[in-house]
């Protein structure tokens, strides 16, 4: 189809179809997703697992379901943080402190990052603890207002929100890129089988 003809309109009435893929030039701008697939399509690229939530009654549904589908019940599971703890009480979650109790770690995020579908951490999730030292599966909740861009955005955003007291052990999960390409975050990394609960609250 003319490009002329999409701009201005057509007589035969293709005007209203859309230009595919293949019929656009080589020169034309490449289309860009939204933020929000694009941070779901390399997360899964990854090989992180991924569920969409409406709200926090699908949020406690599909944490009961990854427990059932991996037979974690009654195993004990790592959670570090007051608040989360609060969020799920009523999931009945044999929760402990300890790690080398723990067979899974529920836990948050500072961000989503879009651009290679790694999530950013820091000690107000993971405290001090290196990733290694961690559960090998991690059930990570968030939000989808804690999508970013980059990690450069991510890591202003907490600069930003933690103006007193900037968090420490910043580093990133889920970053699967060579050795050649791993920055300072993402050095020392160990791979986790992840889940994301992600809720919906734009």
């Amino acid at each position: 189809m003319s490009l002329f003809r999409k701009i201005f309109g057509s007589k035969s009435g293709d005007s209203s179809k859309e230009i595919k893929s293949s019929e656009r030039g080589k020169y034309m701008p490449e289309i860009k997703l939204p933020i929000d697939e694009r941070f779901t399509i390399n997360f899964k690229a990854n090989g992180g697992k991924f569920l969409y939530c409406d709200n926090l009654n699908e949020i406690y549904e599909n944490l009961q379901h990854i427990i059932d589908e991996n037979q974690w019940e009654p195993k004990k599971v790592l959670l570090l943080d007051e608040n989360l703890k609060s969020k799920f009480k009523d999931s009945n979650l044999n929760a402990t402190r300890t790690i080398s109790e723990a067979t899974f770690f529920l836990t948050t995020c500072e961000n989503l990052i879009a651009s290679d579908g790694s999530l950013l951490i820091s000690s107000k999730q993971i405290f001090e603890k290196k990733l290694q030292e961690l559960p090998a599966n991690f059930i990570v909740f968030a939000t989808t207002s804690q999508i970013v861009e980059t990690i450069g955005e991510g890591l202003r955003g907490i600069k930003t929100k933690n103006q007193k007291r900037i968090p420490t052990n910043i580093t990133t999960i889920k970053h699967f890129k060579s050795d050649t390409d791993k920055d300072f975050l993402s050095y020392g990394s160990s791979s986790k089988n992840l889940y994301l609960l992600l809720l919906e609250d734009l």
